[in-house]
């Protein structure tokens, strides 16, 4: 099942590397508009919002579009972590804040070797 929308969480990289990744990805130019650290772009129709340093040193991508090359966060994050080359972070499935606090913190770690760990991250 499709995920409503896609976000990540990418260590070590910049929104320069993002676009040359989502440019490439979604087949369409990335033009972006920036306010402080937040920049957002409509890339192929999609609405992408880069946050960085959304958690220390840990940067947001999210993509509000159930219309994505990636079904789910994980995949996102297994291209992202391959072609960036950096570790990326993801919650294991779609989460909801009517879903309770007690999976808040559980994670998924991509490395850029490709091996995933489920980790617990504490982002507040």
């Amino acid at each position: 099942m499709r995920q409503p929308d896609i976000e990540i969480y990418i260590k070590d990289s910049n929104r320069e590397a993002i676009s040359t990744w989502l440019t490439a990805a979604l087949d369409a130019p990335c033009v972006w508009q920036q306010k402080g650290r937040v920049s957002r772009c409509q890339c192929a129709g999609i609405a992408v919002v880069w946050f960085e340093q959304a958690v220390g040193k840990w940067h947001s991508l999210l993509l509000e579009s159930d219309s994505t090359p990636w079904a789910d966060d994980l995949q996102c994050a297994q291209t992202a972590a391959d072609l960036l080359q950096v570790n990326v972070r993801c919650a294991p499935g779609s989460w909801q804040e009517a879903d309770g606090e007690a999976d808040a913190d559980s994670w998924l770690q991509v490395r850029a070797d490709g091996s995933i760990e489920s980790i617990i991250w504490h982002t507040s």
